[in-house]
């Protein structure tokens, strides 16, 4: 082909410059013909992530809260070895204070006694009720106002200050058991030397146990008040003479054993009197 001819055919296909191949290159496209070939961009390299900032962006599963440690709960204080005064102030203000057991818990007030400090009667109950818990005096509800006209069918009082007709009322503990429930073998024991004291404080000719559980923790027994009512018991070291008869609550339960407590108050006076 001639050059003319060439140059308009190289003219309608658009191709302005043109050589020929040459040896070796026969697969060789012109280089204005190859396509051309788009570079590919660098590649950029990320930025780097600080780990704490890695760390922040990662999403964490929340740690569970711990449940609080439940508050410790403290004891009171229980002092059993606490030396019992051997004086009225102080032996009050000890029975006053005393956290020796469970029952200091659920008071309102201790019990401590009532009556003449040198009486020659003593008389021993089971242990205050509402009423007495309320007022801190032993026998101050229907049961005491029995007990009031007991004492007094055999010339005796709480009030009285003549020595020779007085009484001191005690219990065998000092704090209100809960729903007037009995007292526990515990409870009587960590009692036992409030009693001892008030006892040797007051150094009666005669105690006298209301009903059974007053007179079983006071003799250390476990008879039933069907056998200790009635003979002659002796208490501690100091061979307290002790009769057992019933609880003024019984006798407001049970009318028909008021006959036998008569009985057991005549026994109480002749005894006072030194003619049992």
């Amino acid at each position: 082909m001639d050059a003319v001819r060439r140059q308009r055919y190289l003219k309608l296909l658009g191709i302005e410059a043109w050589r020929p191949r040459t040896a070796g290159s026969a697969q060789t496209e012109p280089a204005s013909c190859a396509a051309p070939v788009a570079e590919a961009p660098p590649a950029r390299a990320l930025p780097s992530v600080p780990d704490s900032a890695r760390a922040f962006s990662m999403p964490r599963a929340k740690p569970k809260p711990e449940a609080p440690a439940a508050p410790a709960k403290t004891a009171p204080v229980r002092p059993q070895a606490l030396e019992v005064p051997a004086d009225w102030t102080g032996l009050r203000a000890v029975v006053k204070d005393c956290q020796a057991c469970k029952l200091c818990e659920t008071r309102t007030h201790t019990v401590f006694g009532v009556g003449h400090e040198q009486a020659p009667l003593m008389i021993v109950g089971e242990g205050p009720g509402a009423d007495e818990d309320a007022q801190g005096e032993p026998f101050v509800g229907r049961a005491g106002k029995l007990l009031d006209e007991m004492l007094k069918a055999i010339g005796r009082s709480r009030a009285e200050q003549n020595p020779q007709r007085a009484v001191f009322i005690a219990n065998v503990v000092k704090c209100r058991p809960p729903g007037n429930r009995d007292p526990e073998p515990d409870e009587v024991e960590a009692c036992r030397r409030y009693l001892d004291r008030q006892i040797e404080l007051v150094k009666p000719r005669l105690i006298v146990a209301l009903g059974r559980i007053a007179a079983q923790r006071l003799l250390e027994s476990d008879e039933p008040l069907s056998r200790l009512r009635g003979p002659l018991h002796r208490y501690g070291a100091s061979g307290t003479p002790v009769l057992v008869t019933y609880h003024p609550a019984y006798l407001l339960r049970s009318p028909r054993e008021k006959a036998k407590s008569w009985e057991d108050l005549k026994k109480i006076h002749r005894q006072l009197q030194g003619q049992a």
